[in-house]
């Protein structure tokens, strides 16, 4: 299922995807082989379930999952990049039955006995 894409949504994937990528980098000495690295992988698996839950499923979070999972290359912002992937707009969204249709109508009169010969 598809999730609705609404700007709150989007910039609140972005704002976590990119503080979670300064959290990350910020705090990269502490995650290499120590005893964070369990909650810098924590962190990632997290990130992939929130983003997905938020925008829904887009191929540009397993590339950034993988990436932040091999060490050095975590250093790079991926969950910042495949947000922003993911939230790009590049045709406009495909108006629903709800939006933009007018049906006017009018109502149709009891027609009577005599009418009807």
């Amino acid at each position: 299922m598809k999730r609705v894409r609404t700007p709150r949504r989007i910039w609140t994937a972005r704002g976590i995807a990119v503080l979670a990528d300064l959290v990350q980098i910020g705090l990269a000495p502490l995650f290499f082989e120590g005893g964070l690295s369990f909650f810098d992988a924590l962190l990632d698996v997290l990130m992939a379930g929130v983003l997905t839950l938020l925008v829904g499923w887009h191929w540009a979070f397993l590339p950034a999952f993988l990436a932040e999972l091999a060490p050095g290359v975590d250093l790079v912002p991926s969950w910042t990049l495949a947000v922003f992937l993911a939230t790009r707009r590049r045709v406009a969204p495909p108006v629903t039955a709800h939006e933009g249709r007018v049906i006017d109508v009018e109502p149709v009169r009891e027609r009577t006995r005599d009418e009807t010969d």
